[in-house]
């Protein structure tokens, strides 16, 4: 989420419905339509386990029962916080995640950003391009653009991060959709594509550090970081598999990338591995349907 937009109170977004995920590489035909990545996993049909949990079809969290989270970070029209962001992690060997949109890549000065996160083994994922609002704020289920946009976006978005050597393995693709909103018909359009969509673990209240003084939901970064510390307590698994959303710069005065650093040393503190997206939601090849559930502390806090 980079652009201040007007969303509707979302008391939660997770309604209970059980779906296996279906990952298919994209086919030649596709392909040369520029609608599939060039490369990407052969034809699979997976079946997460049931410790994992989505929302509309999209993965939100991994297994709960490891001591195990990802960190993911998301960059658009702002991204001075990116060195800061990567020199903590580098202090500690942390590795983590980032998803980044065209906006974002066009910028000259961010590609010595983009070809560190690469160096450092970081995973490097696409954001979408233009960074399209995909589902109505007051009607998730209505969808604002076609099947053409969609794989167009994401395909450019894509093309435009290989060239910065990201990607270059034979997994799949993971993909954090524009905004953070999604329905159903992105992720099959997605899986269409070879790519997984994914979302961040509700609750902790983490995104809305992008949030500038004059939005009326502005939180101040202390109150964020002690309300993903607070989560983490009352969750009854903790952060066990848990996808923590930041953004690599804001339009706001108090910059919450600066108090990565306590955060970190917190949750070390308290026992977390981290993990990059790609390997806490690694898809295996056979198991249980997961289960569509509100995770955590998300219907306590009532955030997203």
């Amino acid at each position: 989420m980079l652009h201040v937009a007007k969303r509707k109170p979302i008391r939660d977004r997770v309604r209970p419905r059980r779906l296996t995920v279906v990952l298919t590489a994209a086919c030649a035909a596709l392909t040369a339509t520029g609608c599939a990545p060039s490369r990407g996993p052969r034809p699979l049909v997976i079946a997460p386990p049931e410790s994992w949990t989505l929302d509309h079809g999209g993965l939100v969290r991994g297994d709960t029962s490891q001591k195990r989270m990802a960190l993911i970070f998301t960059g658009g029209d702002y991204g001075e916080g990116t060195m800061h962001i990567l020199d903590t992690l580098g202090a500690r060997g942390i590795r983590a995640s980032f998803f980044v949109t065209g906006d974002y890549i066009a910028k000259p000065e961010y590609h010595v950003h983009l070809r560190r996160m690469v160096a450092e083994g970081h995973y490097l994922g696409p954001h979408s391009d233009k960074h399209l609002l995909y589902c109505a704020w007051e009607d998730r289920s209505r969808t604002l653009v076609t099947e053409a946009e969609f794989k167009q976006d994401l395909r450019a978005n894509i093309d435009a991060l290989q060239r910065f050597g990201a990607m270059a393995g034979d997994g799949p693709i993971y993909f954090i959709p524009p905004y953070e909103w999604f329905n159903a018909d992105q992720v099959r359009w997605a899986t269409d594509m070879g790519v997984v969509l994914f979302n961040f673990t509700p609750g902790s209240g983490s995104n809305r550090d992008y949030m500038p003084e004059s939005h009326a939901r502005f939180v101040d970064s202390q109150t964020i970081l002690r309300d993903i510390l607070a989560c983490e307590r009352k969750d009854p698994h903790g952060f066990n598999g848990f996808l923590l959303l930041l953004h690599l710069g804001a339009a706001r005065q108090d910059k919450m990338f600066l108090l990565l650093d306590p955060l970190l040393d917190e949750l070390i503190a308290r026992g977390y591995a981290f993990a990059r997206v790609d390997e806490l939601l690694r898809l295996p090849a056979a198991g249980s349907q997961p289960h569509e559930r509100p995770t955590g502390c998300a219907s306590r806090l009532g955030l997203h």
